[in-house]
Parts: structure tokens; C-alpha cells; sequence
């Protein structure tokens, strides 16, 4: 879809060519996109933030970048068929399954798992990834087939496990069942759903799992009015913004109550923070949420103020054209030279930023 804007900044179209440029250099010969080439512990690939990733380049016309993404998590799951149906299997009769048996949330680029520890089980992904998929398939065409059988075991998986409380987004609070966890889980199964490869069983499976989790945010997720980090909570999350656009997970009335928190909350000068409470390099201001804040006001009409996320975003990048993970000012400044210490300067290129920032510019007719 496309906004318009009367003008657009050169240093705008500048970053757009110079995204697509940097993601397609540094997407592995597998097809595998890394979280961050040169951060310490970055060099995995990441369900979530490669199908962010997968999707900006699709919307600017990577689709071969886009397609070699898709294949090769499509490898990931395959090749786990048996654990996957090992796990569905288990939890369908009722079998408490341990933290470290479910699926990891990352990958090395050779489709291995990771070897060292960390905090794995994450769910939002695999719903990414159903999302991101049909969302290529429609915008560029493709065999739905090869995609079968990987989609389907992916959707008997959420289907079964998206009721266990995970890890957030952001590798946290695993004892808890996180909002923006759950929008993306149902997006996920809403996707594969339309793409219409499931087979009767697993599509009903599918299709309930996806009403009973927004039955379950409607009932647990919501206070004042707007969605929160994890049910039973009142505060809210940065990712969030993500189940207003591009996952609709909620009605108008809550998504535009959950912007106007996030507004209050979290968001200081074009950027917005995780949560209150982050510590992480100190806790500064990300612009892959002021890219999905820039969705969630295109998605209402607030152009302008769209515009405006898309052009903080692009203030952050470095003399290089690298787009940080994370700025200041932050909000516990003194935890951040612990992290420094620990693994050297916030990553730069976060390749997840330089995806968000190519939606956010498709949403708006900007370079494409």
C-alpha cells in the first residue's frame, strides 16, 4: 500500500537503496540473514527479526533476497519435523514440557542450533515468519506447495504451544504470557490460514488457537482501556505497537488506546523505549519500534506524524549509513556501561533496524 508525501528528502531515498544494498551483502549463502554482522552474539539468525528483515526487502523488490529467506526457514522446520510432532504430540496429551525442549528462537546461519546457552524459547517468530511468508507470496507470487509442509508443522506447533508463558521480544520475564507474544502467534496462524495449504485438522486447530488467543487478550490483556506487556499486567511495551500494525491483533478502540499509552509511556523525542524498567545498555530508544509507532499512525491516518517516525529513524544512522539498535538518552544511564564492558559499543548495523526502516518507507511510497 502507499502513502503520498509532497516531498521526500534525498537522505531518505539515500537510505533506502544504501538498506537494500547492506541486507542483500550480508544475507548468508543459505539465506539466512544474521541479527547483526559484527555484535558479539548477534552473528545468529533470529526467526523475528529475519522475517522483518525478509519483509522490507520483499516490499522494495529483493524478492530472490526474500524467497532464499523463506526457503531456508522453511529448512529449519522441516528438518525438525520429528521433535515438532514429538512436542504437538506431547503437549495435545496434556505432557508438561520442559523450558529447553521447544524449539530455539535462533539459528546459526547454517541452520544449526546454537551452542551456547540462551534464553531459547520464543514463540513470536515462527508467527513472524507465517506472516512474513504469506505476505511475500501475495505481493510476488511463488509455489504455495513448497511451503506445505513446513507451514503446516509450524501451525500444529503455535497451535499447541502459544498458551505456555515464554520469553518476550526481548529475551525476558519467561514466566509470563506476553501480549505482543500472542498478537504475532495469531497473526501467524491467521496468515497460514489464507494461504490455504493446511490440511481440514490443522487448519481447524489453526483457526481456533487464533480465536481462543484473542479471546485471552480480550479477557487478561487489556487494562484502562489498552493492551499490556503480559496478561494480568498494567504496563505497557514498546512492542506492542506491533499488534496495531502490521498485526491488527486488536479493534480500533484498544489500538488506538495502546498507541496513545505507548505515546505517554515511552516515547520521548521521535523515539520510543522498550519499557520503563530497561536496562539494556541502559535503555534507550530503538527505532525498529519507532518504525512499527510509524505503521501503527499510518494505519489510523496520522501521515504526518508517520512521516515523522520515518525521519527519526533515519537521524540515528551513522556517517556509514548504519542504523543502531539502540540511542539515547536513556533511561537508567548508569547500567550502561556494564553491557559496554560485557560485549563493546550497541550493535551497529542492527540489521532488523534497516528492515524496519524499509517497511515503514514502502508504507509511506517511498522508494518503491
Amino acid at each position: 500500500m502507499s502513502l503520498q508525501t509532497p516531498a521526500i528528502p534525498p537522505d531518505l531515498l539515500d537510505l533506502v537503496a544504501s538498506s537494500r544494498v547492506l541486507l542483500v551483502h550480508h544475507q548468508a549463502p543459505s539465506g539466512a540473514i544474521p541479527a547483526a554482522p559484527s555484535y558479539p552474539v548477534y552473528g545468529y539468525c533470529w526467526f523475528r527479526d529475519g522475517a522483518f528483515i525478509a519483509d522490507g526487502l520483499s516490499r522494495h523488490g529483493e524478492a530472490q533476497a526474500a524467497d532464499a529467506f523463506h526457503t531456508w526457514c522453511s529448512r529449519i522446520i522441516t528438518d525438525r519435523a520429528d521433535l515438532i510432532e514429538d512436542l504437538v504430540s506431547r503437549l495435545g496429551a496434556g505432557v508438561q514440557v520442559a523450558r529447553e525442549e521447544f524449539l530455539p528462537t535462533r539459528y546459526t546461519l547454517d541452520g544449526d542450533d546454537g551452542p551456547e546457552d540462551w534464553e531459547n524459547f520464543q514463540t513470536d517468530g515462527y508467527g513472524s515468519w507465517l506472516w512474513a511468508l504469506e505476505q511475500h507470496l501475495g505481493r510476488h507470487g511463488g509455489d504455495v506447495a513448497l511451503y506445505r509442509r513446513a507451514a503446516t508443522l509450524t501451525a500444529q506447533y503455535l497451535s499447541q504451544v502459544w498458551s505456555q508463558p515464554c520469553y518476550d521480544w526481548w529475551e525476558e520475564h519467561p514466566d509470563h504470557r506476553h501480549v505482543s507474544t500472542l498478537g504475532a502467534v495469531a497473526a501467524g496462524l491467521d496468515a497460514v490460514l489464507r494461504l490455504r495449504v493446511l490440511d481440514p485438522e490443522t487448519a481447524a486447530g489453526a483457526r481456533s488457537a487464533s480465536q481462543e488467543i484473542r479471546a485471552t487478550i480480550r479477557r487478561d490483556g487489556i487494562h484502562a482501556g489498552h493492551a499490556v506487556k503480559w496478561l494480568g499486567s498494567t504496563a505497557v511495551d514498546g512492542s506492542l505497537l506491533a499488534c496495531v500494525a502490521p498485526f491488527q491483533t486488536f479493534d480500533d478502540v484498544v489500538s488506538r488506546a495502546t498507541v496513545a499509552a505507548v505515546e505517554r509511556d515511552l516515547i520521548a523525542d521521535g523515539g520510543v523505549y522498550r519499557y520503563r524498567d530497561d536496562t539494556f545498555y541502559g535503555g534507550g530508544r530503538w527505532p525498529v519500534l519507532a518504525a512499527f509507532h510509524g505503521l501503527a499512525l499510518a494505519a489510523s491516518g496520522r501521515e504526518a506524524g508517520a512521516h515523522d517516525a520515518l525521519g527519526w529513524i533515519a537521524s540515528t544512522a551513522t556517517s556509514e549509513g548504519y542504523l543502531p539498535e539502540q540511542v539515547g538518552p536513556r533511561l537508567h544511564g548508569a547500567r550502561q556501561a556494564e553491557w559496554v564492558d560485557r560485549w563493546g559499543p550497541v550493535a551497529t548495523p542492527l540489521l532488523w533496524s534497516h528492515g524496519m526502516f524499509l517497511i515503514l518507507a514502502d508504507e509511506l511510497g517511498i522508494g518503491t
